[in-house]
């Protein structure tokens, strides 16, 4: 199988050169890797280019989390996609060999790895990847979805391999869309029949230390694409995926006997779910308003409703 990687950019020379690095040495070698860049204002770009990638440069103003990397799939040559984001650092040099494996199956037509968290991360923060990657792998299918609910669509772009055939089969991402272009994607190939594998043994190092303010921007923009793609909503719904997450995180402070925390972690949950409950209702919020309340400002300029 020939591995196309996908890996948008924006200001990011402190970590592009070891991502790339990291690539090259894998144990099944790219056939290329494509980076895309959004205006950054740093050396990424020279960077990039030096250590091999194929640069893709955009205006900033038309990023998009679908229609960028839907650009350069459509530049690739490889028949499998891999998509990574600029700060997901494979932590072995078996983690591509890891990913695509399952995609041998021809039933199975897109896998995502699993993220660790760093070293820094918060407790809330480790505890949010353990929950949403454990150490088991996972086949998903359309069988799923009663048991496993919104869950079964859960996919991630941070690091996701899909065959390029049912990529283009399904419509690719979307083009215009603030967030969650992954699982769109993910709940359409299942939708299709196909099935999706967690592979708890193609590992990133990958986490985010977001306050209170990120939290909310970013499940106001999970509200907000899962609104205007309501046909997951059909199947699935997020809020009882919420509740279990609380009650699951609440223990494992308490077993951490990280008590200073729990106060934190039921706020920041509380501003997750307000984040994610206006942005279902954004329709009736004006428009400068869903710009300070969104991650994306961007996506509310270039017209999105």
């Amino acid at each position: 199988m020939k591995i196309s990687v996908i890996i948008p950019t924006l200001n990011c020379q402190n970590a592009i050169g070891l991502l790339l690095e990291k690539l090259w040495n894998q144990t099944i070698k790219p056939l290329e890797v494509i980076v895309i860049d959004s205006e950054s204002e740093d050396n990424t770009c020279k960077i990039a280019r030096k250590a091999g990638a194929n640069v893709i440069e955009i205006k900033r103003k038309n990023f998009n989390h679908g229609g960028t990397r839907n650009l350069a799939a459509e530049h690739s040559a490889g028949d499998i996609l891999v998509f990574l984001t600029q700060d997901a650092l494979p932590r072995n040099e078996y983690f591509l060999e890891n990913l695509i494996k399952p995609l041998e199956d021809p039933k199975i037509a897109a896998s995502y790895g699993r993220q660790v968290p760093r070293d820094e991360a918060i407790p809330t923060e480790k505890f949010s990847r353990l929950f949403n990657y454990p150490p088991e792998d996972k086949i998903k299918s359309k069988d799923d979805i009663k048991t496993m609910g919104i869950k079964a669509f859960f996919f991630t772009n941070v690091c996701s391999a899909i065959k390029k055939k049912e990529f283009y089969e399904v419509g690719k991402f979307p083009d215009n869309t603030i967030l969650n272009e992954d699982m769109i994607l993910a709940s359409k190939l299942i939708l299709k029949g196909y099935k999706i594998a967690y592979v708890s043994t193609a590992e990133v190092l990958h986490s985010h230390n977001y306050g209170l303010k990120k939290q909310f921007q970013r499940n106001f923009d999970i509200g907000v694409s899962l609104i205007e793609n309501d046909f997951i909503l059909k199947y699935a719904t997020a809020e009882s995926e919420g509740i279990r997450f609380l009650i699951n995180e609440l223990k494992y402070l308490i077993e951490k006997k990280q008590f200073l925390w729990i106060p934190y972690a039921i706020v920041e949950n509380g501003s997750r779910f307000i984040g994610y409950r206006l942005g279902f209702k954004h329709k009736h919020i004006p428009l400068f308003l869903k710009k300070k309340l969104s991650m994306n400002p961007n996506y509310w300029t270039k017209g999105g409703d």
